[in-house]
Formats: structure tokens, C-alpha cells, sequence
């Protein structure tokens, strides 16, 4: 699987061969109606790095793949923040408020009780997961900006996030057990289905975000802090 894209594909193609890649190219600001461009002209019409959006695409598209230590070496880190950024937002603007509203639909025929339970259970992983989101857009990605602007902010290193950085994803396992195993069964079949789909699409999502940062951005940003460029 190794290198099936490249800088000289269209984007048209790489779409048809995962058209979840759209996410991909929304987060890093490419526009799509260049999709009939090669990916070097898609990235230059964005100001982003075509090998980082390869590399990035490689790691959403297929499952085990793991980029060389000269590919990690290579990437823009300023585009690989980009990425995560949009998946920030994207988490936090739609994917968390299409499914909280769909758990809305779902428990509607659900006792006040009931409700109150599994809508708890929602409100806070959403709450966990603004807060680390938060954490990196207000410390990590700042102290990567000063590294970049040859400042050395005292007291963090990226190994501090490296240490604390927990998986946003386990909890949506206990989610995805609750709408397969508990509900009560006024709750609609259909709706339940399209829930569960969102979560799935949710989870593997999150974790292709997770190994971005573990794999991608965090050694590159300990390559900044040594090589300090």
C-alpha cells in the first residue's frame, strides 16, 4: 500500500480510490474544484506542502500504514497543524453536533429517566473532548509557533505533551455498547443505525487524528526543538 499516492495524482483519483479524503483536503484548505488538478498544483494553489498532504492522506486512507522516519522528517509542520486545526474545528462545529442531535432523535421516545442517563453519558465525553482539543489549540500549537519563531518558551517541552496526550476514542466504545445493548426498544431501529454509523465514522476518525499527532507531529516538533529549524 506503501505510496500508492502521490504528488503527481489528481486529487479526482486519490477521491475515487477514498472519497473520505474530501475531509483531508477540506481541513487543509484546498479548494475542490482544483479535485481535477495533479496534487502538486491542488497544494501550490493552497500554499501547502504536497508531501505533508500526501503523507497525511496516506495515514487517513490505509489502515497500518506508518510514513519512514525521512517522510515524518520532511513534513511541513506548519501544514500538519493546519490539518489538525481543521479537524478541531471540524470535530468540535459538525461531527459532535450532527450526533448529539441525532441522539436527540434517538432517545426522544425514552422515560425522562432514560433520557437523562444516556444524554449525560453524550454531554460529557463532548465536554472531555472540547477541553483536549482545547489544551492544544491554546498550549501546544502556541509553543510550536515559538519554536518556529526561534523562541524557546521555558518550563514545556512537546515530550510534556507527549506524556499526557490520552486517547479521545475509548469512551465512544462504551457509547457505541450503550446504543447496541441498552436502549429501550421504543427507541426507532433505523435511527439507531445511522447513530451507530456516526459513531463508528467518529472513532476511527479521532484515531487517525491521534496517530497524526503521536506519530507525525510530535517527532517532527522534538527534530525543531534539537535541530532548532
Amino acid at each position: 500500500m506503501r505510496e500508492i499516492f502521490s504528488p503527481d495524482m489528481r486529487l479526482s483519483d486519490m477521491l475515487e480510490m477514498n472519497y473520505s479524503l474530501v475531509q483531508v483536503i477540506s481541513r487543509m484548505g484546498i479548494d475542490l474544484k482544483h479535485a481535477g488538478l495533479k496534487v502538486v498544483d491542488a497544494c501550490a494553489f493552497a500554499g501547502i506542502d504536497p508531501s505533508t498532504f500526501i503523507l497525511i492522506s496516506n495515514v487517513f486512507s490505509f489502515p497500518g500504514y506508518s510514513p519512514s522516519p525521512s517522510e515524518v522528517a520532511s513534513a511541513d509542520i506548519r501544514d500538519i497543524i493546519r490539518y489538525l486545526h481543521g479537524s478541531h474545528t471540524y470535530y468540535t462545529g459538525i461531527a459532535l453536533k450532527n450526533l448529539e442531535s441525532s441522539f436527540d432523535l434517538l432517545v426522544k421516545p425514552c422515560d425522562n429517566n432514560q433520557k437523562k442517563v444516556i444524554l449525560k453519558f453524550f454531554e460529557d465525553y463532548k465536554a472531555e473532548l472540547e477541553k483536549h482539543f482545547a489544551r492544544e489549540e491554546e498550549t501546544v500549537f502556541p509553543y510550536v509557533e515559538s519554536l518556529l519563531a526561534g523562541n524557546h518558551p521555558e518550563g514545556y517541552s512537546i515530550s510534556d505533551f507527549e506524556e499526557h496526550h490520552e486517547s479521545v476514542d475509548e469512551k465512544m466504545e462504551d457509547m457505541k455498547s450503550i446504543v447496541m445493548k441498552y436502549l429501550p426498544d421504543v427507541c426507532d431501529e433505523n435511527t439507531k443505525m445511522w447513530v451507530l454509523l456516526s459513531i463508528y465514522r467518529l472513532r476511527d476518525d479521532l484515531r487517525r487524528h491521534t496517530y497524526v499527532e503521536d506519530n507525525i507531529l510530535v517527532p517532527t516538533v522534538k527534530n525543531i526543538e534539537k535541530d532548532g529549524r
